[in-house]
């Protein structure tokens, strides 16, 4: 099947890297980055396309965008992995609409969208017989979307609890482990590439609150929007909160919540005992859910980077290949 990738930074990069000598039966078509774009209907070669990149800053011609890759319409599924706007979802709302409108798959990393418009795109995507993928959504190589959709299926999930946000969960180890201020570990997350320049949406608890918008309205049934999510973010815990929390057998974590039958969706920095399956350190994601038949299942695993992320658009793929065939 021929895939296209609007957005090449970090997880477009990895999505091409493992395209790169694959076996998986996908011809890379067309690429574009901000300022550039690539379209050959024979397909690319993923490794010249990382090569320019890396070289000259672009993926292809400048002048050429996304514009010209939708009116080619050379691809069964795109790849949208652009910025998150967590406000309207733009521009890659319109994107996704646009390609699910022309009847053709799509599968996205990108919350905004999923986050603001999931009932519209969804309604869209079945009425043109095409799939909307979007594990990458949600907590990176963990398999927690189709872990939950399929692998739980026929279950009621009574609640979900999870730490969501690999920035804030390395903060909080790095202060409880090394006995650094908030701002000292923050600059270690920075330093390392865990944490971008401006970490507002990672700090202030708004990252794991549009997941859990997206877990809330795809996988549960509700139908909410940001605004509905009570947030509250890292930023003002102290080391002294932590070291108290640890003479008591317990730490600190930001928490992502949602119990359905009270319509609670809530983000916040819990107090959990040591020994409780969502202390997890460093980067790491974990996600615990209670079915009234399965009882509790907890999904850990790591929840951001390239490679990680580039593992679950890659199951997405591999999903859509098998359902419509080799060779379309």
């Amino acid at each position: 099947m021929r895939v296209a990738i609007i957005g090449f930074g970090a997880v477009g990069r990895g999505v091409a890297q493992v395209l790169v000598g694959s076996d998986h039966d996908f011809t890379l078509t067309a690429v574009a980055d901000s300022r550039s774009a690539c379209i050959d209907p024979d397909g690319l070669n993923p490794a010249e396309v990382l090569r320019r990149k890396e070289t000259t800053g672009l993926c292809g011609t400048e002048g050429l965008g996304i514009p010209d890759i939708l009116s080619m319409g050379e691809f069964d599924i795109l790849i949208e992995v652009s910025p998150t706007n967590a406000n309207g979802g733009e521009p890659a709302l319109s994107t996704i609409r646009s390609v699910l409108g022309m009847g053709k798959h799509v599968v996205t990393s990108n919350k905004g969208p999923i986050a603001c418009a999931f009932t519209e795109l969804k309604a869209l995507a079945d009425q043109k017989g095409v799939i909307l993928g979007y594990e990458a959504t949600v907590a990176g190589a963990v398999p927690v979307m189709n872990g939950l959709r399929h692998g739980l299926a026929g279950n009621r999930i009574r609640s979900l609890h999870g730490i969501l946000n690999g920035t804030c969960n390395y903060i909080l180890t790095r202060m409880r482990d090394e006995g650094l201020t908030y701002h000292q570990a923050l600059q270690e997350a920075r330093d390392l590439g865990y944490a971008e320049a401006d970490p507002t949406y990672d700090v202030k608890g708004i990252d794991t609150a549009i997941k859990l918008v997206i877990m809330a309205n795809s996988l549960l049934g509700m139908n909410i929007a940001l605004s509905d999510v009570e947030i509250t973010g890292i930023d003002q815990i102290t080391v002294e909160a932590l070291n108290l929390a640890e003479s008591e057998g317990s730490t600190i974590r930001l928490i992502g919540e949602i119990i359905p039958e009270k319509n609670l969706v809530r983000v916040s920095p819990r107090v959990i005992s040591l020994d409780h399956p969502l202390v997890v350190d460093g980067t790491l994601n974990a996600i615990s859910v209670c079915c009234d038949l399965a009882g509790p299942v907890t999904f850990i695993g790591r929840g951001a980077g390239s490679l990680p992320t580039a593992s679950a658009i890659l199951a997405d793929l591999n999903s859509i290949r098998d359902c419509h065939g080799r060779g379309t």
